[in-house]
Formats: C-alpha cells, sequence, structure tokens
C-alpha cells in the first residue's frame, strides 16, 4: 500500500502533464489530450475504488481521530 498508492499519484500527475503537453502542441488537431484526461480519470477512480476496498478488506484502518478535534 505504501508503495502502490504513490506510483499511482505519480502516474495521475504524468497523465495531467501529458495533457498540458498536448493541449499546447497539437492545437485540437488530435484526441491525444482527451485521451490523457480520460486516462487521468480512470486512474484517479480506480484509485478511491481500491483504496475503499483495502480499508473493507483491512489491509489499511482509518486513524480513529474523531471529526472536528
Amino acid at each position: 500500500m505504501h508503495i502502490l498508492v504513490p506510483i499511482v499519484f505519480v502516474l495521475i500527475i504524468a497523465s495531467m502533464a501529458s495533457a498540458l503537453y498536448f493541449m499546447m502542441h497539437d492545437k485540437g488537431k488530435s484526441q491525444r489530450m482527451v485521451w490523457s484526461l480520460a486516462t487521468r480519470v480512470g486512474l484517479s477512480i480506480s484509485l478511491f475504488l481500491f483504496i475503499l476496498f483495502a480499508h473493507w478488506m483491512g489491509w489499511i484502518q482509518s486513524s480513529q481521530i474523531p471529526l472536528g478535534r
């Protein structure tokens, strides 16, 4: 868990950077920016669902800190 989550975060940031690069250089002539942003959304949703699944399986635990303190 300590390795997988940061790797996925780096992949999400790399996908955002590639979308920015394609937006600046392609000037709307290709779909590469759209695919990069779709990849980012897919990675983000997958990471969120994986964290929920890991918590449900007991692989990670919450900090038990009450809200509002």
